[in-house]
């Protein structure tokens, strides 16, 4: 497959959950906390969670854009990435709530599944987690 790469993100890690994360570029520097620890650091759900409701709203725009629809300005995505145990080990599990307002509940659904379609952090996931995409 011929692949053009657009951008690579850096980041180092150090200590997994109880640790530090900086990115290449410095503009990325915090700390990891297990979820639910009380620690003053974020995890790597958070993370997850806004990385994918990022480009997804991106991957709208785009779908958008495509399907002649005019994106309102206050588009948002609430990301939950569920941690669940699952015999003996962990899976992810993520509902994205999408918030399209005034756009008309079938377009704005016509939308939020196009940019499934394509979103990077969609198709990364596909097959590989449970994913609800709703629209809010």
């Amino acid at each position: 497959m011929d692949r053009t790469i657009l951008y690579t993100g850096r980041v180092h890690t150090v200590g997994g959950r109880d640790g530090a994360a900086r990115s290449d570029d410095g503009r990325l520097d915090v700390r990891l906390s297990p979820p639910g620890s009380g620690g003053e650091g974020t995890n790597p759900e958070q993370l997850f969670a806004a990385g994918w409701s990022a480009c997804f709203i991106g991957a709208m725009r785009m779908a958008a854009r495509a399907q002649g629809v005019a994106l309102p300005a206050d588009v948002s995505v609430d990301a939950d990435i569920d941690l669940a145990r699952e015999g003996d080990g962990f899976v992810l599990q993520a509902r994205l709530a999408v918030h399209l307002p005034g756009l008309d509940a079938s377009v704005a659904r016509a939308v939020a599944d196009a940019a499934h379609r394509t979103c990077p952090y969609s198709r990364a996931t596909r097959g590989n987690i449970d994913v609800v995409i709703e629209i809010a």
